[in-house]
């Protein structure tokens, strides 16, 4: 008898500037995630430091025991756990600290995004609550270290900026405790004027139908509004906030100079009376300089986006949206196409690296991220050569590390994908080289696997004449026998020599001997006979 078995929740956790989130969602055939449940919990992780470059211990404190709390949650729902955090730890220079204690204490471990993948989630989770598909349409999102702006067209982002300016940083800069004294007001408008004059001009020349709004403030302002007007709220959802509804409530806002003095307003959450003024007062300026005359509220974003993105990478699931499973390889390919000189080889050689993946896949054991961190480090591992030819291993890790373009990764991932890339060639992975030092041991083991391939898999093309077509695997005790598949006759030698030369590090992570054999390809007699098929 077939029994059909019931994929498991996801339990997606957002950690940001001012409070950690959490959504537990089960993917449903067919449609949109079930949500099971939703919890929040105010921790101002980027309190109380102006630059935001420390987070308070306190908070951290407060975020470890939401953590913990959240993993109860998803354990009761059997349900596995994806936690991301965005602008304060992505900041702080004592991230390491949160992100250990995150590990041990809550068995969490957390991926720090950047915030153009925070921008990217943020729009995906947009996406499932707001009909806006079918127009060019302009997300905001206003968390507590930073701003998020997506121009989409279908459920494609055209642009995506990520801006320092949050209400935290804001109250920070601004308005210290939630005290509004005199000039702040106007010297914050400055200041978030002066940051959207370039995405402003933008915006502009892609242009936009419709505005939606998402996060904590903006749901907030726009409630306020809602009941100010005498509007009845039962939900948040698709809720619009014109320009005149703004503007009334930001001026009551800012006339009250205390946090004591707003606590009584209409529609306030009261944990965020000392952070409104500078989140009202940011976007006031959203809607001037992005010339917004209505917005629509969407109570979707960065975790259930998240939700959306890691349901559609399963393998076992119907696709929460069938269209995102290229994202990561467009993406990959956008970076290649402006630094690679040859795109071609670099695409055979991590085709052959991807087959050797999944053919010895009893030897390392390792899964699909791993096998889509192998191939972006193959289609990358010659980026470097943009910066120079000499060492352009290295230059490859820096290029990769550093691009803002890799949508779909994590922080961590775009690590692992940079540390196969700069291993391609040259010296082994050392415990004297930082990066790879800083990984954990499974990590390292991950590095060692996939760079082992990707150099083999680089010296079969060693030509670019692709001469080999694919290839096969043999097990024989010890030794791991690559069969490569080739024309009858055809010269390999060079090939096989370079991919002899380059085997150590494969052999090493695999623990076994590996030798190389050039066969006749499989359909090289019907090829001979003329056989189609």
């Amino acid at each position: 008898m077939n029994r059909q078995t019931t994929p498991r929740a996801l339990a997606a956790v957002d950690i940001g500037t001012n409070s950690v989130h959490l959504v537990v969602a089960r993917p449903m055939p067919g449609g949109p995630p079930e949500i099971l449940a939703r919890e929040r919990t105010p921790v101002r992780l980027g309190s109380g430091f102006r630059d935001m470059k420390a987070l308070d211990p306190e908070a951290i404190d407060r975020a470890i025991g939401a953590l913990q709390r959240f993993r109860r949650i998803a354990q009761a729902h059997d349900a596995d756990i994806v936690a991301v955090a965005t602008s304060a730890v992505r900041e702080a220079e004592d991230r390491d600290v949160f992100l250990r204690r995150a590990r041990e204490e809550a068995g969490i471990d957390v991926e720090v995004i950047s915030g153009v993948e925070e921008a990217r989630l943020i729009h995906l989770g947009a996406l499932g609550a707001v009909p806006m598909a079918d127009r060019r349409h302009l997300v905001i999102d206003i968390g507590g270290g930073s701003t998020e702006l997506v121009i989409g067209e279908g459920t494609r982002p055209l642009l995506t900026r990520s801006l320092k300016l949050g209400h935290v940083r804001l109250t920070n800069r601004f308005f210290p405790d939630g005290v509004v004294t005199e000039g702040s007001v106007k010297a914050c408008r400055r200041h978030v004027r002066a940051f959207l004059a370039p995405v402003a001009k933008e915006i502009a020349s892609l242009g936009h139908s419709i505005a939606v709004g998402c996060s904590g403030t903006i749901e907030n302002l726009a409630r306020m509004a809602a009941v100010r007007s005498g509007t009845e709220v039962r939900s948040i959802d698709n809720l619009l906030l014109g320009t005149g509804d703004l503007n009334a409530v930001v001026a009551d806002i800012v006339s009250r100079h205390t946090p004591e003095s707003r606590r009584g307003l209409a529609g306030l959450d009261e944990h965020r009376a000392d952070v409104i003024v500078a989140g009202a007062v940011l976007l006031q300026q959203l809607f001037e300089s992005l010339e917004i005359d209505e917005m629509r509220v969407s109570s979707h974003a960065l975790r259930e986006g998240v939700v959306l993105d890691r349901l559609a990478r399963r393998r076992d699931t119907h696709d929460a949206l069938h269209h995102l499973g290229n994202i990561r390889r467009a993406s990959v390919l956008t970076v290649a196409s402006r630094y690679e000189e040859d795109i071609v080889h670099a695409e055979h050689a991590t085709n052959l690296a991807l087959q050797l993946f999944a053919l010895t896949h009893d030897l390392h054991g390792l899964d699909d991220d791993d096998l889509d961190v192998l191939e972006a480090a193959g289609l990358l591992h010659n980026v470097g050569r943009f910066v120079a030819h000499s060492s352009h291993h290295k230059h490859s890790y820096y290029v990769i590390r550093n691009s803002e373009h890799l949508l779909g990764f994590t922080d961590h991932e775009i690590e692992l994908i940079a540390q196969v890339a700069r291993y391609h060639r040259k010296s082994h992975p050392k415990e004297k080289h930082p990066p790879f030092a800083a990984l954990g041991p499974t990590d390292r083991q991950r590095v060692r696997v996939l760079a082992g391939m990707l150099r083999v898999a680089i010296g079969f093309d060693r030509t670019y004449r692709r001469v080999f077509s694919g290839l096969g695997v043999r097990f024989d005790d010890d030794v791991l026998t690559i069969e490569l598949f080739t024309d009858p006759g055809a010269d390999v030698e060079l090939e096989l020599f370079t991919a002899r030369e380059r085997r150590s590090l494969l052999m090493e992570a695999l623990g076994r001997r590996v030798e190389f054999r050039a066969v006749d390809r499989p359909d090289a007699g019907e090829r001979a006979e003329g056989t189609n098929r």
